[in-house]
């Protein structure tokens, strides 16, 4: 099944060649690599031409691609500088004009590369569509991460006394790799009391204590793929309005969900919870866009975000089957409290679902 996956996907790059109006085409950046290869790797490049594909790398990671690349990729060695390699393997295939990722590639290594043989020619982006609809493994992939990250969760509940944010986020390390997740798939945010108002708080060692808010916002890699999950608590019994903001933001997440249907512009499910925000008069605290694509990077496109604005509105997708992304509205209150709720939304056969068995009510410990 890999490799069909894999083929479909350079399949696709192919047939966008001509549009790009070049003759091959670079990928660089090692999320783009995976994507097409299943080789995670620091440094290592696919040359993608009507006629065939190559996989370049160096010795510490040309025999884990003899292992994961599909068997049509031709694997190259590169055995000097990388971009000195590059320059003769585009070279010696006679190609005259050769796509690049440009929002990827520095302008030091564009110089390194250019070529009186050849011209370069910046792509913004080349795979973003691709990447943005899911496969079948992919979600199935995605859904486990998600199934690691609710047992993380429950673990977390069960060790709260005597622990500081940062040993609380040394455990969630701990317990992903105990789960059999490759790690962490950023840095998780664990924030207590007025550090919950600081939507990505750097975990400190402020002890976890009675009376406060817990914000913990968190997500694992496995197999390639991020989850990403939150869920604010209350340490003790909550004040009547720390209730009653929790409930604005549930209730926006539900506003939210209920707009994720085959042919709606992603931009309505922000827009809405804006609107509802602005209903209850605490639009102002609302500090952030709705969510954002997820994969095998934690933030992909698309923004779920809505401006005022035709021409950004006009590159906004529609939602589409197999498209993968969160919710995750939030309230903040300087100095006092923030209160944010997310989760992953696939969706699939015409609308959304998730998958997190953790209910959105507010718990209190």
């Amino acid at each position: 099944m890999k490799g069909e996956q894999f083929k479909k996907r350079i399949g696709a790059l192919k047939r966008s060649l001509s549009t790009w109006g070049v003759e091959a085409l670079l990928i660089s950046s090692p999320p783009n690599v995976f994507y097409l290869t299943g080789l995670k790797a620091s440094l290592a490049f696919v040359l993608i031409l009507e006629e065939g594909e190559f996989l370049l790398t160096d010795a510490r990671y040309f025999e884990k691609a003899r292992k994961v690349a599909p068997p049509e990729m031709k694997l190259e060695l590169i055995t000097d500088d990388s971009n000195s390699f590059l320059k003769r393997t585009i070279a010696s295939l006679k190609i005259k004009r050769v796509g690049f990722e440009s929002d990827k590639v520095s302008c030091d290594t564009y110089r390194s590369l250019k070529s009186s043989k050849y011209s370069l020619l910046g792509i913004s982006h080349p795979l973003q569509k691709l990447r943005m609809i899911k496969d079948n493994e992919e979600r199935a992939t995605m859904k486990k991460a998600i199934e690691i990250t609710d047992k993380i969760y429950y673990e977390l509940l069960n060790n709260l006394d005597n622990q500081s944010e940062l040993t609380l986020r040394g455990k969630i390390i701990d317990l992903a790799f105990k789960f059999s997740a490759q790690g962490e798939a950023f840095s998780s945010i664990v924030a207590l009391g007025e550090n919950s108002a600081i939507p990505h708080w750097e975990s400190s060692k402020v002890v976890i204590e009675k009376g406060k808010p817990l914000l913990l916002d968190f997500g694992v890699i496995y197999g390639g793929y991020c989850s990403d999950f939150t869920r604010t608590l209350y340490l003790g019994k909550p004040p009547s309005d720390f209730k009653k903001y929790y409930e604005y933001v549930k209730s926006a997440w539900f506003k939210g969900f209920e707009k994720v249907k085959v042919g709606t512009p992603v931009w309505e499910i922000d827009k809405t919870i804006r609107e509802y925000f602005h209903e209850k008069g605490v639009l102002s605290r609302f500090t952030h866009s709705t969510g954002h694509g997820i994969g095998i990077e934690v933030h992909e496109f698309p923004r779920i975000y809505f401006k005022r604005r035709a021409s950004f509105l006009k590159k906004q997708p529609l939602i589409e089957e197999g498209m993968v992304f969160t919710i995750e509205p939030g309230l903040y209150f300087e100095g006092r409290f923030g209160i944010r709720l997310e989760n992953i939304v696939f969706v699939e056969g015409g609308e959304g679902r998730t998958y997190s068995k953790v209910p959105m009510e507010l718990l209190s410990l």
